[in-house]
């Protein structure tokens, strides 16, 4: 893969894992769960990705967290707050309408 292929899938992937993150943070869950909840799901993510992208989508109050202390680690849970609900549907929207606009392009345009 070229250097070119490279960037241009880091920049779609970047932002299907924000919409992939505020669709899976409808149940709290902390970092390494929404890692191995991807990689089931066949989606491979690194720390170092979905972290700061944890962190950004909290400084804009799209995403909640918690710390629980309860068990002998603490873990930082995250759960979509109702401004990330509200921007999870406007980017679903608009995803199910590229969507749709891709699927009805004939093989021959692609």
């Amino acid at each position: 893969m070229s250097d070119t292929d490279t960037k241009f899938e880091t920049e779609m992937n970047r932002g299907f894992l924000q919409v992939l993150v505020l669709v899976v943070l409808e149940e709290a869950m902390y970092g390494y769960m929404m890692l191995r909840k991807f990689e089931q799901l066949g989606y491979k993510v690194e720390e170092s990705t979905l972290y700061p992208l944890l962190r950004r989508l909290e400084k804009y109050e799209l995403v909640e967290s918690k710390w629980d202390v309860s068990a002998d680690r603490p873990k930082k849970f995250y759960e979509i707050s109702e401004k990330g609900r509200r921007i999870r549907q406007k980017l679903l929207k608009i995803w199910q309408q590229q969507d749709f606009i891709l699927k009805n392009l004939s093989q021959e345009d692609i």
